[in-house]
């Protein structure tokens, strides 16, 4: 399918999804976590389809809790994974809460006498990583899903690299005796869930800026009182009426010409009338 660094789940919705569909034993998802069973003498497994590659690529989980030893009396295991065709022959991350101790393994044969071994601490593994890069492998582990401290590396196994598209990831639960619990896995290959809560709030905080976004709204509303300014072309429609009360002066050039015709009547006095200097 592609590089395992592409698989992501956050186990939010509560239903294994599909890239699951080899998972086994009784697993679930509940509460926004995969839930694996670790009971006695059963193994049981999230676990993909052997569709991946791990060459060049980063597969990592948050483990907010491992199986207790509930009565175990050698192995109460919570084991991080990844499986390739050949039975046996696998990369683990693997607690023990009987003995208190996390593991960092190259199994061949379902042993690897050279594993990493060191006292199990819920706080600082609290996330686990294997990854490969340019011919080397890596183990790490972090408290918070950002910083990683390496734990182990190797020359690349070959089968690593030659298992294109063909290696699954499993996590795993069992024990050898005692009560049946389960451990929690949580954001494979996906943020920190405290880290998602504060970019929640930067979200938050970006909202406030759109908030500010207002601020182009008087923008616009300056647009209106441009609208404003075209109301003004009706001081044009004024100028117009002024045109016509200019037309009202050619009244008054009638008037001028209705004078004129007094005029003739001006002259030399006719009979009847009564004559005074300067006409006598």
């Amino acid at each position: 399918m592609a590089l395992i660094g592409t698989l992501q789940d956050n186990f939010n919705d509560n239903i294994i999804g599909p890239d699951w569909g080899n998972s086994y034993g009784g697993v679930s998802e509940t509460g926004g976590k995969a839930r694996v069973p670790c009971a006695a003498g059963v193994f049981a497994g999230y676990q993909t389809a052997k569709d991946w590659t791990l060459a060049g690529s980063s597969a990592s989980v948050q483990l907010p809790l491992a199986a207790a030893a509930n009565g175990a009396s050698t192995e109460a295991q919570t084991a991080f994974n990844i499986i390739q065709a050949t039975a046996g022959t696998y990369i683990a991350i693997n607690i023990n809460t009987v003995a208190n101790t996390i593991r960092f393994e190259n199994n061949v044969g379902y042993t690897d006498g050279s594993a990493v071994s060191l006292t199990y601490s819920a706080a600082t593994h609290a996330w686990l990583r294997i990854r490969e890069s340019a011919g080397t492998l890596f183990w790490d582990t972090s408290t918070d899903g950002s910083a990683w401290t390496n734990r182990r590396s190797i020359s690349t196994p070959a089968w690593v690299t030659s298992s294109v598209n063909a290696v699954a990831v499993e996590l795993l639960g069992w024990r050898n005796n005692g009560s049946t619990n389960f451990s929690e896995w949580d954001n494979f290959n996906t943020a920190a869930s405290s880290a998602a809560v504060h970019f929640m709030s930067a979200s938050l905080t970006a909202d406030g800026a759109l908030g500010s976004a207002l601020t182009p709204s008087a923008v616009l509303g300056a647009s209106l009182a441009a609208t404003s300014s075209l109301d003004s072309t009706v001081t044009q429609a004024a100028v117009l009426s002024a045109d016509l009360a200019a037309s009202a002066s050619l009244g008054a050039q009638t008037d001028a010409a209705a004078r004129d015709d007094l005029t003739p009547l001006i002259g030399k006095p006719q009979s009847g009338w009564t004559v005074s200097a300067p006409w006598i």
